[in-house]
């Protein structure tokens, strides 16, 4: 009778230890699909490094048709953590900034995939992310722009954007966004933030990049992606 009793009580325990264990995974899975309540804490770790510019680029594989799924930030739009956490040129460092997103003459012009393979990546990653909208009203955004070191073609740093509130239909790519990069790369140039730092804030969530870094965006500063 004992040992049946006994038995019986390590069954028990071995039963609510695997419930336990499944419920924890359940909670973290559900948080992980929806990218429009994550935060710093959740996106976590440093970005990773794509190939960097080529000399050649050839047309990059999207994610999986509805895979994708936008986030939002005060109404602005926000890419999935998950198909694209953004990705960084080896190229562009703290120690390399005077010869490449800092040099006079400019940078991004030079490492920017041309428009027949950005083209092509742009209606594909348009149905990984569900987007039925105007191709010609959202814009295929690095996430890490070029002019902060973001990787020219590699997937991870690739959404498409699409229109901010108020934009009106028909009217062509127009995001704040471009003028928060825009922000941070004069940051990033005259000594106010590192590289990495505005790297990460933009990463994390491009709409509040500027106030985590204790900067700010004016409505004219220009934008370059």
């Amino acid at each position: 009778m004992r040992l049946r009793h006994a038995a019986a009580a390590t069954a028990l325990l071995l039963a609510l230890a695997g419930c336990h264990t499944t419920v924890t995974g359940s909670s973290s899975d559900a948080a992980s699909k929806n990218p429009a309540t994550r935060s710093a804490d959740t996106v976590g770790g440093s970005l990773a490094y794509g190939p960097g510019p080529q000399s050649r680029y050839t047309v990059q594989a999207q994610p999986a048709p509805g895979s994708c799924h936008f986030g939002s930030q005060d109404g602005q739009p926000l890419p999935d953590p998950h198909c694209t956490p953004g990705a960084l040129s080896p190229t562009v460092t703290q120690a390399t900034l005077a010869t490449t997103v800092c040099r006079k003459g400019g940078y991004t012009g030079g490492v920017r995939p041309p428009a027949s393979i950005t083209g092509r990546e742009k209606k594909a990653n348009a149905a990984s992310y569900d987007y039925t909208g105007a191709l010609g009203d959202a814009e295929y955004d690095h996430l890490v722009s070029l002019e902060l070191g973001g990787d020219p073609n590699d997937p991870a740093n690739l959404w498409v954007e699409p229109p901010s509130p108020g934009h009106k239909p028909g009217s062509g790519v127009n995001n704040p966004k471009d003028k928060v990069e825009a922000t941070l790369h004069t940051a990033v140039c005259s000594g106010k933030v590192t590289l990495a730092a505005a790297q990460e804030a933009i990463a994390t969530d491009w709409v509040t990049a500027d106030q985590k870094l204790g900067l700010k965006t004016s409505s004219s500063t220009a934008g370059s992606d």
